[in-house]
């Protein structure tokens, strides 16, 4: 009788397409006990923090940050030892793992199934490589890109985005009500000339059910590589460090944080003429004229949106905080004696871009002592 009882779930995509908004709906169905491995490159993981503080009943839910490092090169041994560990919890039934939107979905599922060949008694298996794509992006961006012979202006982005489609088993395309059915058919034909056998699942906003992901056969390493119309070898992802990984495709990060508040009107205008080199934005933020709110800032392309979410701890009552304090003491490790917890924490994904001149731009919009 085989041991592996645990399926794995590896979410690729490009940054910005979705996968955060599918784990977010993921969790909430509540139909099985899953543990879930969130990677960001950044030194902050904002997509993991987001999942824990949005409402999800986390308590159904194993979570593993792994950040500052890829999963496909940088975090690879990392990322075995934390599979092995969550498989032996028998109350797990499934693992999700989200990749950064930087990796490459062959070397990751490669380093999967050789630690599998080389650990015969393990309980997990590779089930499912799926690419969650922005099809709006891909539409307005992309798509001449993709169908063309000619070199892309920005050719490494696409390469990348080329590796994400190519690899995978399923494809789940996005944000579908942003496109007419004509658009949308012109996408769906564009991205098979990339990849011919992967199934394509229309959605809005990540609304995918649990099972669609995990009632299929399991992952074929082999029969997913021939369905890529290129055919390229994906699996030398062995960098030394984390900022080789990102130098391959151009892209690089950095981390904003300013514990004082934003200006609105002025960030508002730095939205409006955003830079173009920066390909995704997300973190939380506050501005002077609201002391009560985390506010969720994100940008993907020509999209920018702010959001407002819960109260940050320091807005509570005063009778609230003692009692969170009782109860969490080092809760003020990074109090600041005028802000409490309020902080501006973003991290800034872009390429070609000169950090100082973004750092610029930031400062100018926040609020002077």
């Amino acid at each position: 009788m085989s041991t592996k009882e645990v399926p794995i779930v590896i979410i690729t995509g490009y940054l910005g397409s979705g996968k955060t908004t599918l784990m977010q709906h993921i969790l909430k169905q509540e139909k099985r006990k899953v543990a879930l491995i969130v990677n960001d490159m950044g030194s902050i993981n904002i997509d993991a923090s987001l999942l824990s503080t949005t409402g999800n009943k986390v308590a159904q839910v194993e979570m593993v940050e792994m950040q500052n490092g890829c999963i496909c090169c940088t975090l690879r041994d990392e990322f075995m030892d934390q599979i092995e560990r969550l498989s032996a919890d028998k109350s797990i039934e499934a693992i999700f793992v989200e990749a950064s939107g930087i990796s490459e979905p062959s070397s990751i599922a490669g380093a999967f199934l050789n630690y599998e060949e080389m650990n015969d008694q393990t309980r997990v298996y590779l089930k499912s490589v799926v690419s969650v794509v922005d099809v709006d992006r891909i539409y307005r961006e992309f798509l001449y890109n993709l169908t063309s012979d000619e070199d892309a202006e920005d050719g490494d982005v696409i390469n990348l985005i080329m590796d994400q489609i190519e690899f995978c088993n399923v494809m789940i395309l996005n944000k579908t009500d942003l496109l007419s059915r004509e658009q949308l058919e012109e996408v769906k034909t564009g991205l098979r000339a990339l990849q011919q056998e992967a199934e394509m699942i229309e959605c809005v906003n990540g609304q995918v059910d649990l099972e669609v992901l995990l009632d299929r056969e399991e992952f074929d390493f082999e029969e997913v590589e021939a369905y890529s119309a290129v055919q390229r070898a994906l699996n030398n992802c062995e960098h030394e460090d984390v900022k080789a990984c990102v130098d391959e495709y151009g892209i690089s990060s950095f981390v904003f944080e300013e514990k004082r508040p934003f200006n609105r009107e002025a960030f508002n205008r730095l939205i409006e003429e955003y830079p173009e080199v920066l390909i995704r934005t997300k973190g939380y933020i506050w501005f002077a004229d609201d002391w009560n709110h985390v506010q969720l800032f994100e940008q993907a392309g020509r999209n920018a949106s702010i959001t407002e979410l819960s109260e940050w701890v320091s807005a509570w009552p005063e009778e609230e905080l003692d009692k969170l304090e009782a109860d969490f003491p080092d809760i003020r490790e990074d109090w600041d004696e005028v802000y409490g917890d309020r902080c501006n924490q973003v991290v800034f994904i872009g390429k070609g871009y000169e950090k100082a001149e973004i750092l610029k731009l930031l400062y100018d919009c926040v609020e002077s002592a």
